[in-house]
């Protein structure tokens, strides 16, 4: 007991600190705490009140809630899934009918759930994609308009590159990333430099061998893919390695070979049309060729590799080549591979086969001339069949030869597992046979064997041909060919789309990388060249993705928009070569559907642009200009006129100068602008633009630095020219000549030189000094409509100007050591000065602050005195 009394005085100790004096103590038990809540809650309104409300309310909108509240009540949910009719135990046809009606609803359900999420998901993928590709943009953007400092670093850095490189120079090496991009880009723009000289004197040029030459000098991964791209557009484009020497072509120029457009006519035309199946033909025939030669290289170097083992002995023999290859490759221990068939003991299926693969087929039939016997033991009619596919220039045997082929395909190798499969290739490169099944064991070991494998089975008359082929590739995707994560092969997705004649596509895939923007840039032009790319309407292009996909039309590459994107950082500081890039664009000219003409407006825009931005020395070089003796010089642009679609001066200035000139006014350049106007032969335009310029500069209290002695040296050789020649006569003109005259003063003052100030002030004839009152009066009146507007506004800087000249002159000639009367003879002309200067400020109608009357009127006291 003792123990429970302490626990209970403890309890009590807990909440004797809350205990109030003046209040009463409560003391409930538990019966009496729930009743006293039980009577606050009646206290409080009931639901049913609220319930009345409630059901109210929704009665004025038709709606029954008892009679809903009594149906959900009620409702019996274990009948949801069960048919309507009853069906009993031994209706077996009922069952399945109701269960496919069942399975139906609940197929319908699920497609129309996973058509909802698939929904979803490509709209957040594609916003996702669109705002990567706007953020992109930005960025660019951004980047394009980097610091003057940088940009100017970066043009100086290419310049001095260009002093010392050629295009024959490798500019490979241990150079940081920087270093090597710029390498990089300068000799690619010297090939597309060398690339408009050839068009301007009408010549070909051999420009996807020279991208060639430059990606294999430049190309510092032996992985990379960008030298075979640009061997591949070689054989698609049959374009030869060299030309002959321009004085050996100029004599017969119709016998020379013309690259420019060569395969525009048929490309962009119908792609149904026969001219477009020989094209497809030739795409497929090139690609092939290029895959060939790349593997006779790998033939020649695993061979030379591996001299002893591979016996080539003195026989330098293509046949002898492969039949070493054949040794290194399949032959182990002392046996060769299980599949491989020796016939007349050496593996002379797969030497056949290897011989076409090298590209050398002539060397293949005769070297199965000399087995025939052998063969012909073998396999009846081969030799024959094989002779017929070599000299088919489609490839294509008769119609019973290769349904021979396809009974002995069918009976003896198809479903064969000891076929030789060089053998089984052979057969069905000869016949076009199961074009379905793409993949041969040891055939088609390698992206490079296999693509080569599905270029030879490409059939243009059956099948789809090469558009065919390409459907199935772009299934498969770029991940399909790029290999492993960490082994990339640079630039192969576009090689493969390149081969099956996605053109279009093939620069797009390059573009996506940043290591490889260059060559996306120089091998669309190198396409656009020789009339293998299609450009789309501007309607339907887009800034954000250069390549454009209709479901009803081929592909189509934004060319302008990819040049605009790659010559934009350094288009301000190595404007000439960024105009190289952009005379490219109109090589899409030719175009039809008024397209080409939307490109050629293109052109002109961006070399708008081009003026516009361009900075530093060149830009005289770049627009031309006019010689001190009057004759005028042409730039870069009006060399270039004939690839950027300017028939002749009149074009260049109405299309280009006129237009930029006003462009250069908006962005606040006078004197560029001055200048385009000056090329333009906008005379009256020039005056006006240089008043106004050089009333902005001696408003000025330094002159506006460099910038204004630019201008003001501008505007002295214009005004001198213009007035021996007599032209823009007029305000304009006057006021020009005031300006200067008065910046001249200012300057005579800064030096001290007052004499030479006074004689400039007093040449301006801006204020009569000689105190004539009726004179001042009227040349007051006249002030506001004879005198231009720039005049108008520095004069609250000139009649100062003019008082402190003639101060500064007053107080020289008191403290000088001239005789008397002289003296005061001149102090007297200073003084009349003076008083007609204030007289004839007080006279303007034209309103000065009162700080400028003032300090005129204590200037001229002082003179006074």
């Amino acid at each position: 007991m003792a123990d429970l009394s302490a626990l209970l005085e403890s309890s009590k100790a807990l909440t004797a600190h809350l205990a109030r004096r003046d209040l009463p103590t409560v003391n409930l038990s538990l019966d009496q705490i729930e009743a006293q809540s039980r009577r606050l809650v009646s206290r409080q309104p009931g639901t049913s009140s609220d319930n009345d409300r409630a059901n109210y309310i929704l009665a004025q909108a038709h709606v029954d809630a008892p009679a809903l509240a009594n149906s959900i009540a009620h409702l019996n949910t274990s009948t949801t899934f069960s048919p309507l009719q009853p069906l009993h135990d031994t209706d077996v046809t009922g069952y399945l009918r109701h269960a496919h009606e069942q399975n139906l609803i609940s197929t319908i359900e699920e497609g129309r759930r996973e058509t909802q999420e698939e929904f979803y998901r490509v709209l957040e993928d594609r916003s996702s994609r669109d705002w990567e590709a706007r953020k992109k943009r930005i960025f660019e953007e951004l980047g394009g308009r980097s610091g003057s400092a940088e940009g100017r670093a970066n043009g100086d850095f290419r310049r001095s590159l260009r002093a010392s490189t050629s295009l024959g120079q490798s500019t490979s090496g241990q150079l940081s990333n920087n270093l090597q991009m710029q390498s990089k880009m300068l000799a690619y723009d010297l090939a597309i430099t060398e690339l408009n000289k050839a068009r301007l004197r009408g010549t070909s040029y051999p420009i996807v061998h020279t991208l060639l030459k430059i990606s294999q000098d430049v190309s510092t991964d032996r992985s990379s893919q960008l030298p075979q791209l640009f061997h591949t557009l070689t054989k698609i484009a049959a374009e030869p390695p060299v030309l002959p020497p321009l004085e050996h072509a100029g004599a017969h120029i119709l016998n020379a070979p013309r690259f420019e457009r060569k395969y525009a006519r048929v490309y962009l035309g119908d792609p149904e049309g026969k001219d477009a199946g020989i094209l497809r033909r030739q795409i497929a025939k090139g690609a092939q060729e290029a895959l060939e030669e790349q593997y006779w290289d790998i033939v020649e170097r695993t061979v030379q590799a591996r001299p002893a083992d591979a016996r080539l002995g003195g026989d330098p023999s293509v046949a002898n080549h492969v039949r070493a290859f054949l040794l290194l490759r399949y032959y182990r221990n002392g046996e060769w591979e299980d599949r491989i068939e020796l016939v007349g003991s050496q593996p002379l299926w797969a030497k056949l086969f290897y011989l076409v693969r090298t590209g050398h087929t002539e060397d293949a039939l005769n070297e199965a001339y000399q087995h025939q016997r052998a063969l012909e033991h073998r396999e009846p009619s081969f030799v024959t069949y094989f002779r017929s596919w070599i000299d088919s220039p489609t490839g294509r045997l008769p119609k019973n030869a290769r349904d021979h082929l396809q009974s002995i395909y069918n009976t003896h190798m198809l479903n064969s597992a000891t076929a030789d499969p060089f053998k089984l290739a052979l057969f069905r490169l000869l016949g076009k046979l199961d074009p379905a099944r793409r993949s041969i064991p040891l055939v088609t070991a390698t992206a490079e064997d296999w693509l080569w494998f599905q270029l030879a089975m490409v059939d243009e008359d059956e099948a789809g041909g090469l558009r065919a082929l390409a459907e199935v590739l772009m299934s498969y995707g770029e991940r399909h060919f790029d290999g492993a994560p960490n082994q990339k092969r640079l630039g192969m997705w576009a090689n493969v789309l390149l081969m099956c004649g996605q053109f279009e596509k093939a620069v797009a895939a390059l573009d996506e990388h940043p290591e490889t923007k260059v060559e996306a840039i120089h091998l669309a032009i190198a396409l656009a060249y020789h009339g293998l790319l299609r450009v789309p309407q501007r309607s339907e292009a887009s800034d954000y993705d250069i390549l454009w996909l209709s479901p009803t039309s081929p592909p189509a590459l934004n060319l302008a928009a990819l040049i605009h994107k790659y010559i934009r950082p350094f288009t301000k500081h190595d404007s000439q070569h960024a105009l190289q890039y952009v005379a490219c664009i109109c090589l899409s000219s030719d175009q039809g559907d008024g397209v080409g003409k939307e490109q050629i407006e293109y052109t002109w825009s961006e070399v708008r642009k081009i003026v516009v931005l361009a900075e530093g020395a060149g830009w005289d070089e770049l627009v031309g200009g006019l010689r001190p003796d009057g004759t005028r010089y042409a730039g870069a642009i009006e060399q270039l006129a004939p690839l950027l679609q300017l028939k002749d001066g009149d074009d260049y200035n109405d299309k280009i100068v006129r237009t930029a000139a006003g462009m250069c006014e908006r962005e606040r350049r006078t004197l560029e602008a001055i200048k385009l106007y000056n090329i333009a032969g906008v005379h009256e335009t020039v005056i006006a633009c240089l008043a106004q310029a050089l009333g902005e500069v001696v408003a000025q209290p330094d002159g506006a630095g460099e910038d204004g002695r630019r201008v003001e040296a501008t505007a002295r050789e214009i005004y001198h020219h213009y007035s021996r020649l007599n032209r823009a006569a007029g305000k304009e003109r006057d006021a020009v000549y005031m300006l200067l005259r008065i910046r001249e003063a200012t300057m005579a003052k800064e030096a001290g030189r007052f004499e030479a100030a006074l004689e400039a002030i007093e040449s301006t004839d801006l204020v009569p000094f000689e105190g004539d009152t009726a004179k001042l009066n009227r040349r007051a009146a006249e002030f506001e409509t004879v005198y231009h507007d720039a005049v108008k506004r520095n004069l609250p800087m000139f009649l100062p100007l003019a008082m402190e000249v003639l101060s500064e002159l007053h107080q020289k000639l008191k403290n000088s050591a001239m005789a008397d009367a002289s003296k005061k003879m001149a102090l007297d002309s200073l003084r009349v000065k003076s008083r007609s200067l204030v007289m004839f400020a007080g006279m303007l109608r034209f309103r000065m602050l009162p700080e400028v009357y003032s300090y005129l009127a204590r200037l001229d006291v002082e003179i006074a005195l």
